[in-house]
């Protein structure tokens, strides 16, 4: 049986763009997708702290350590600059792969520099 779980988190990202006329997705500082194991055209769920929307859509690499996150497309209309998101990435595991299973939790500053991952909710 396969069961889902959180793979990995982005938590508490700041938007720094919002561009309706893009062809879609949400651009993710590299840096940040790795920390999280995150892949270029992953599907993605958007929580948006600031109004309690949440989408789905996919990740698109950014340039490393530049802080972007741009909720683009049909989804730059769910978000704003300056919003507060936590992006989250969910797997199937079947229950040998549960025995070692740990998610990716990446926590970041107020400018999207990524201080520290952990594996345990705090």
């Amino acid at each position: 049986m396969q069961r889902t779980f959180l793979k990995a988190k982005l938590h508490r990202v700041t938007v720094t763009a919002c561009e309706v006329d893009y062809e879609g997705s949400c651009e993710i500082d590299g840096v940040l997708l790795d920390a999280a194991g995150i892949g270029s055209f992953e599907q993605i769920q958007i929580y948006d702290i600031n109004n309690g929307n949440r989408f789905t859509t996919y990740a698109i690499r950014g340039k490393d350590n530049s802080g972007v996150i741009s909720v683009n497309g049909a989804a730059a209309h769910k978000a704003d600059v300056g919003d507060l998101l936590i992006i989250a990435a969910y797997a199937q595991y079947d229950e040998q792969e549960l025995k070692n299973y740990a998610p990716k939790l990446c926590y970041v500053d107020d400018s999207n520099t990524l201080v520290r991952t952990d594996s345990k909710i705090r």
